[in-house]
């Protein structure tokens, strides 16, 4: 099989197309056959070393779609059966998505029930159960109203997706006013722009998803209203610190969270999916690759950072 392996912290060049025998199943771990992967941003940030935790030589990639190729007779699982994997791990503590199969932990196997294309079926793993467990996060109900900041990204675009299928109503920002029509589109009922970090409203939310991070956070929090909830997702602007910030003007009666998808709830998994097909929901995808060309997916990545939806490589 063909595995993609990070042998040091470097360029795109570091990602090393090797073959390698396919792994056999064990008592505790299941072979899954991987049809398709996203590529994501932080992925190249451990390429060239910035997650101290992930040691060299590994196959990076934190989630994965496909099904399962082997297993033990004492495994819940079937041959063929259709299962997701994500976090817990993968990619990092030990070898992850970019490679034709792998060997996961048989909990952290999660079987679906989805009959769209495996690249359709890449997109929604852990871009939509981050979204998801941020709004059960947020605490909101049906008829409340919901700001998404960040919403081209595509946690923003699923967040904004899922919030609607649970009645809410929900603005989505974008930086570029070039893209507001998009969050539309993806069925926000409004759309703010962001400029320079500061949003271009007076509205104010019984709830908040901020996918920008703590530069803007203290203009987020004055969009909060009392009572309301602020659930930090990402760090589009790369600074992970809070500077000079003043809690007694900013967080009085309001409340400040972070959701971290390490841990996932398979019961959680389930409801997701259940949502997803019901609604028939979909984010988009700027583009597909294949393995083969993993060196250009990092490059593209990096380069387009403008592009619309999950960039998706499949090994098929």
């Amino acid at each position: 099989m063909r595995a993609v392996v990070v042998n040091k912290a470097g360029g795109p060049e570091a990602l090393e197309i090797e073959e390698r025998p396919i792994p056999k199943a064990n008592k505790y771990e299941s072979v899954m056959k991987i049809h398709a992967f996203p590529v994501h941003r932080y992925e190249v940030l451990t390429r060239e070393g910035g997650s101290p935790s992930v040691k060299f030589p590994r196959v990076i990639g934190v989630e994965a779609v496909g099904e399962i190729y082997e297993t033990t007779e004492d495994s819940e699982f079937e041959i063929g059966e259709k299962v997701i994997t994500l976090m817990g791990g993968f990619g990092r503590e030990f070898d992850g998505s970019y490679e034709e199969y792998a060997l996961v932990p048989n909990d952290q196997l999660y079987p679906v029930h989805y009959n769209g294309a495996w690249e359709t079926l890449a997109t929604f793993p852990e871009t939509f159960y981050t979204a998801f467990g941020a709004l059960k996060a947020t605490h909101l109900h049906e008829g409340q109203h919901l700001l998404v900041r960040g919403g081209t990204t595509a946690v923003g675009m699923a967040a904004i997706e899922l919030a609607k299928t649970m009645g809410l109503v929900v603005t989505g920002t974008s930086r570029h006013e070039s893209n507001l029509g998009m969050i539309t589109t993806v069925t926000a009922d409004n759309a703010v722009l962001d400029t320079n970090g500061v949003l271009e409203t007076d509205e104010m939310y019984d709830g908040v998803i901020d996918m920008i991070g703590n530069p803007v956070l203290e203009n987020t929090l004055s969009h909060l209203k009392v009572g309301g909830t602020c659930t930090v997702l990402g760090m589009v602007t790369g600074e992970w610190k809070i500077n000079d910030f003043d809690p007694f003007e900013f967080m009085s009666n309001k409340y400040l969270t972070y959701y971290d998808s390490t841990n996932v709830d398979p019961q959680l998994v389930d409801e997701m999916f259940d949502i997803i097909n019901t609604n028939d929901l979909q984010i988009p995808i700027a583009k597909i690759f294949k393995l083969s060309d993993i060196q250009e997916v990092h490059k593209y990545v990096m380069e387009s950072p403008r592009n619309i939806g999950q960039v998706i490589v499949t090994t098929d």
